[in-house]
């Protein structure tokens, strides 16, 4: 009697397993979780600069260093902004997506710019630590310093938008 009522719950765990922990549906076929999926607001427009800053700066071999989901993190959390973690371009994306202030863009990049800066700090004590390996640190060391001189272009490029210059609110 006892083997028959522990089967029977082995046969419920299954089902229960079955039902809402497997990535399999009825018919066999996988269902996509993603953790980095896109939202709404994933979909949202991002100012004319964001497309050419996430091009340069999360690409390593550009702009000479890797910056991390957790780093970009930071970045918005020492602005006080909240963003979830996801994919980095959306991260990046919903970062700057509703920039109007240069303010804004100076405070974000000042702290990009230390994440960079500490990066710089790893690469010069890396050259000093290995003299063979010096050329290869130089070189991620100039694509990062052009890197933070891109932010100073784009700050001084970039136009402040005032809720009057909307069209429609005129």
């Amino acid at each position: 009697m006892e083997q028959h009522d522990l089967s029977d719950l082995r046969a419920e765990f299954d089902k229960f397993v079955k039902d809402k922990c497997s990535l399999e549906s009825d018919d066999g076929m996988t269902k996509e979780q993603n953790p980095d999926a896109g939202d709404k607001e994933d979909d949202e427009p991002v100012p004319q600069f964001v497309d050419a800053l996430t091009s340069k700066l999360l690409a390593p071999a550009v702009s000479g260093v890797y910056l991390s989901r957790l780093d970009i993190k930071r970045v918005a959390e020492a602005i006080d902004e909240s963003i979830p973690i996801k994919e980095r371009l959306k991260m990046v994306k919903a970062l700057f997506r509703h920039t109007t202030k240069k303010q804004y863009l100076e405070d974000a990049f000042k702290e990009v710019d230390k994440h960079i800066n500490g990066r710089i700090l790893i690469y010069t004590e890396l050259s000093e630590a290995f003299p063979a390996s010096k050329e290869i640190f130089d070189s991620h060391i100039a694509k990062a310093k052009k890197t933070m001189k891109m932010f100073e272009t784009i700050i001084s490029d970039f136009e402040e938008i005032e809720p009057v210059s909307d069209p429609l609110f005129v």
